[in-house]
């Protein structure tokens, strides 16, 4: 099924522009890490057991990297979305986890054009994770393969 949200055309690799990008903004939960801990079998107490972390470092729970990697990933969908994209993630490069992310914080992931090969259908996107202080949580890039959709069926011939 595709979901189309307006009538205008679809972007391709030359609509992009250096620079363009989008923000999200999240507040993790306790939920959100106990749901994603279900869903990829990460039950690390570093996650789950307060009394455990009382000990650490930290002094509390902090939320699983991979599930922040994943809202990067949503950023990137809604991305998509806005500049009317398709395309495929085509992976992650210099991914790096920079500070924690506790329960409770609220993440602002910034998703910016930061490079783009023509000739590989690919546009580099750097990711800039910030928590609710202004403090950089995650950086990385993010690679955007574009593809061509086929056309709907009940446009077919």
């Amino acid at each position: 099924m595709i979901v189309d949200f307006d009538d205008s055309s679809r972007s391709t690799i030359h609509d992009l522009k250096i620079g363009d990008n989008i923000a999200i903004e999240k507040t993790i939960s306790e939920s959100d890490v106990y749901m994603f801990a279900g869903i990829c079998g990460d039950f690390s107490p570093n996650h789950i057991n307060e009394r455990y972390m009382e000990k650490s470092r930290f002094k509390t729970r902090i939320a699983q990297g991979a599930l922040v990697v994943g809202f990067t990933s949503a950023a990137a969908a809604m991305f998509g979305i806005k500049y009317r994209v398709d395309g495929v993630s085509a992976g992650y490069d210099r991914l790096r986890f920079v500070a924690p992310v506790f329960f409770g914080d609220t993440i602002l992931i910034r998703y910016t054009i930061a490079r783009i090969e023509l000739d590989r259908d690919r546009a580099y996107a750097t990711l800039h994770v910030t928590n609710q202080h202004g403090d950089v949580v995650l950086v990385g890039e993010h690679v955007l393969r574009f593809v061509a959709l086929e056309e709907p069926l009940e446009t077919q011939a």
